[in-house]
């Protein structure tokens, strides 16, 4: 038999698109697998070898629940809208924390995933996903437990009115993992070459808390200074969800279509942005 000498060399040549806007998002569904594996890989372990395990999800927001009731409540005299301390403070940690951990993890894609990023393909806006997936199973363990902190008020005679704003619950939280994930990238992005964004970032997120209504209602702001804290996207997520699970809080649909815009704007730009440094972050990094 004849070998094939004369056959033509097959070349696969691999090189990242040129584009701004050459997303290749198709490549997030090739690659879903790995997505998945991620979500378990963080789930799995952030509290291994730890003595109480997922336990802590329920104690970080129960010991800062108690502290902010101590604190704010009855030393400081914040209003609550009349609910329980409790109860009002564990719906703004909630929320708050997701929020806070999407953002704060996320920023830290490049610099703490460099040695595989320099060794392996794969969709790199792959990892960000991973965080605030994974993040999601621990918000769903502390939404469970504001729930059933809800239901016990209710049962000992509280005036708690949840209402049909409730089905607005699943767009809150994409809205809250938009924002966290946009952010997120574009901060990744820039401490690809400005390391100092990391400690600057751990300050802003603690000055944003107090920027954003979570340990007070929103209406008891003077209204010279309301446009202030609506301004902040956060504000009406955080709003509308007292509104559909306490009945208080000041819901408008104006305002949330104003977080609704934002988040899509930051996450679009945010994937540019992504997708524009992971070509070159290597050299930088």
């Amino acid at each position: 038999m004849q070998s094939g000498k004369n056959l033509p060399a097959t070349v696969i040549t691999i090189e990242p698109p040129s584009g701004w806007f050459s997303l290749n998002l198709r490549d997030i569904w090739r690659y879903r697998d790995l997505l998945l594996l991620l979500v378990y890989r963080d789930f799995v372990s952030l509290y291994k070898q730890t003595i109480l395990g997922p336990i802590w999800f329920l104690i970080q927001p129960i010991m800062t629940t108690l502290v902010f009731t101590l604190v704010f409540k009855n030393i400081a005299g914040i209003s609550t809208d009349g609910l329980p301390g409790i109860l009002f403070y564990l719906a703004g940690i909630t929320c708050w924390s997701y929020f806070s951990e999407s953002l704060t993890k996320t920023s830290e894609t490049f610099t703490a995933n460099a040695n595989v990023f320099g060794k392996v393909y794969f969709p790199r806006i792959i990892v960000p996903l991973s965080i605030v997936a994974s993040g999601l199973l621990k918000f769903a363990v502390q939404f469970i437990l504001f729930i059933a902190v809800l239901f016990y008020y209710k049962l000992v005679g509280e005036k708690i009115q949840m209402n049909t704003t409730v089905f607005l619950f699943p767009l809150l939280v994409l809205l809250m993992a938009m924002i966290g994930l946009g952010a997120g990238m574009i901060i990744s992005s820039m401490t690809t070459k400005y390391r100092d964004l990391r400690f600057l970032l751990q300050f802003a997120i603690q000055l944003a808390m107090y920027g954003t209504p979570v340990i007070y209602p929103a209406s008891t702001l003077p209204e010279k200074y309301q446009w202030i804290i609506n301004a902040n996207p956060l504000t009406p997520i955080l709003e509308t969800f007292r509104h559909a699970f306490l009945g208080v809080g000041q819901y408008s649909p104006l305002h949330l279509a104003y977080s609704t815009g934002f988040a899509t704007t930051i996450l679009l730009v945010g994937t540019v942005i992504f997708n524009r440094v992971e070509k070159t972050f290597m050299d930088t990094v």
